[in-house]
């Protein structure tokens, strides 16, 4: 019917309330500018009112805007609620890698608010977030794109080089990457590794002559990365946010400074009311802590490279 309201123009309008800035509700909504400022127009069309006063300094709610409000956000919340309730209350399952990464920071983070959706971890899925994954959203590295399957990029996070304290390296402040040459360095040990872990650095350390396969099983968990670096005594690549490891140092990579880029990945056909909290969370750390910020020297891996330049 031509008087009827659709609960996405609401969704939209009450973003745009809440922010009272059109650029930064359109990134909370993960739409374009224009498209979010034409459903507002929409709506205004269908209630027969102007609901925002805008110029180019602010905007603001009319009486009318100000009476929907409510009524809307009762009407997008019931929404909401029957769908939980249709789900049985399904829980988003959420592969974060390993605990402490930049993945179980982002879950962390959407949990932290106040949320009607239920959030579990998994780790170590290993996946692309397709369709024979077991969970809902996971992260690592989006090598190969395909129409099934969306992705959000997080965090291009730096990489550090684990060393024993013992070993001639670990007295610096920063390793530059030609140091690692015949250092038999590992980059397949610890609870970061995955899919996309071990094609970037194979990527990065192929340059310097260093195969990481040589030698180097997949070592899982922290107490048999311990149990490695003891072993071999040979520095193991890890990230920036690596926790720390018994009888080992943990230093920057510099020359150049290698970025290893974090997104998540999910069905595209995934209907969710936890997805667009997780992505917003996402969104919300990337802002606020610079994780997309690329430092001058830095390295990325391909097909990442092309894209971040």
């Amino acid at each position: 019917m031509a008087d009827e309201l659709e609960l996405r123009l609401l969704r939209h309008f009450v973003t745009v309330a809440e922010e009272l800035h059109f650029r930064r509700a359109a990134e909370r909504l993960f739409i374009a500018q224009q498209a979010l400022s034409r459903d507002i127009r929409r709506l205004e069309d269908r209630v027969g009112t102007p609901l925002l006063t805008r110029s180019t300094r602010s905007v603001e709610l009319t009486d009318a805007g100000r009476r929907l409000l409510p009524r809307a956000k009762e009407m997008l919340a019931l929404h909401d609620l029957a769908l939980r309730e249709l789900r049985d209350d399904e829980p988003l399952v959420v592969d974060v890698v390993d605990a402490e990464l930049t993945p179980a920071l982002v879950l962390e983070a959407v949990r932290s608010r106040a949320s009607g959706s239920e959030f579990i971890a998994r780790f170590g899925q290993r996946g692309d977030g397709g369709r024979g994954s077991s969970a809902d959203v996971v992260f690592d590295r989006v090598r190969r794109p395909s129409p099934e399957v969306s992705s959000q990029l997080v965090r291009f996070e730096p990489l550090a080089v684990l060393v024993p304290e013992r070993h001639p390296l670990a007295d610096r402040d920063a390793v530059a990457f030609e140091d690692l040459r015949g250092t038999r360095v590992c980059s397949r040990a610890g609870g970061h590794v995955t899919e996309g872990w071990i094609d970037a650095t194979a990527q990065l350390l192929a340059p310097f002559g260093i195969d990481p396969a040589i030698g180097h099983p997949v070592v899982a968990g922290g107490e048999e990365l311990a149990q490695h670096l003891r072993l071999r005594s040979a520095p193991v690549l890890a990230l920036a946010s690596q926790q720390p490891v018994e009888g080992a140092v943990l230093l920057p990579v510099v020359d150049p400074i290698p970025l290893f880029p974090w997104a998540m990945s999910w069905r595209s056909d995934l209907d969710h009311p936890g997805l667009d909290e997780l992505r917003e969370a996402a969104r919300r750390l990337t802002e606020t802590r610079g994780w997309l910020d690329v430092p001058a020297g830095a390295w990325l891996p391909s097909p990442e490279s092309r894209s971040a330049g």
